[in-house]
């Protein structure tokens, strides 16, 4: 298959492409600077894209067979107004113009497989929520509202649709894992704001898995959750990491240390979670290879 990935020099991107390229697969990136993408990975045939800006060239989709959108500003930073235009605009410019461009070719590609986040549910507090269950509040809810909107664009057009939520991709090459590494490997780690609130997490290895079962399979579409079937609360979360380093987890992070670092906005999303269930996923036929978080980061760490 010839599959056109966007955000494909990203933490989950760059997995993708190589379980393509591991599996025979041709791949397609769309990149800013194709140059400096070329470098990190010259297997890649990469075409130049300025997302909110333009549609992508037609010529990147010769021959694409699947598309997977995994465009968008990184949300883990202080959302100044500046940065939440940002978050927004390359989710729901960025997955339009994308889908514009799928509808003007002569020759669609069979699927779009496009990304979405956990972030659409807000805080649920301890109140498990599924596919099939309605928006939360707050900014991070309303980008993946508008980016999956933005997705939904393409339905009619013959091209099969899958929206993937997604909750905290575990890896230590980059996220939430590799920044709490250090500190639990030192001994000086723990649950953040009391570590009551639910995390929805997902082993990388998972997360590819998911968006290779949903290019691949016919009967798959619609939305599906991509977090793991045994959902932890960060408390429990902290704990297994402790385990998996040999350290204790018994050093708090209170919440005001998340509002200094990250802004009272984003400071606030960290308290809260979700505790998310991949029914539909379960449902139609994925089988998670690192469904329990202790075993997780033992195969991580």
């Amino acid at each position: 298959m010839r599959v056109l990935v966007t955000g494909a020099s990203g933490l989950i991107g760059s997995a993708l492409c190589d379980a393509l390229f591991a599996r025979g697969d041709d791949v397609v990136g769309l990149s800013r600077n194709p140059k400096r993408a070329r470098r990190a990975n010259p297997r890649v045939a990469w075409h130049k894209w300025e997302p909110t800006l333009e549609r992508p060239d037609p010529a990147a989709f010769e021959g694409v067979e699947g598309v997977v959108n995994l465009l968008g500003e990184r949300i883990d930073q202080r959302w100044t107004d500046e940065a939440k235009r940002k978050i927004m605009e390359t989710r729901r410019q960025g997955t339009h113009n994308l889908v514009q461009a799928i509808e003007a070719l002569e020759q669609r590609p069979r699927v779009l497989v496009s990304q979405s986040a956990v972030g659409y549910y807000g805080d649920r507090g301890e109140t498990a929520v599924e596919e099939a269950d309605g928006p939360g509040e707050g900014f991070d809810s309303e980008v993946t509202q508008a980016w999956e909107q933005a997705a939904h664009e393409l339905d009619g057009s013959g091209v099969r649709l899958v929206v993937v939520r997604t909750g905290q991709v575990l890896t230590p090459e980059g996220g939430v894992l590799k920044e709490l590494l250090m500190p639990f490997k030192l001994g000086v780690g723990g649950p953040l704001a009391g570590g009551k609130q639910y995390f929805p997490w997902i082993h990388i290895e998972d997360e590819v898995g998911i968006l290779l079962w949903a290019l691949d399979n016919e009967q798959v579409s619609g939305t599906i959750n991509a977090a793991a079937p045994q959902p932890v609360t960060n408390k429990e979360f902290s704990k297994a990491l402790g385990r998996a380093v040999n350290r204790p987890a018994i050093t708090p992070v209170p919440g005001f240390v998340l509002d200094l670092k990250f802004g009272s906005e984003f400071g606030h999303v960290l308290r809260g979670g979700q505790r998310v269930i991949p029914k539909r996923t379960h449902e139609l036929g994925f089988e998670f290879k690192h469904p329990e978080i202790g075993e997780a980061l033992n195969d991580l760490v």
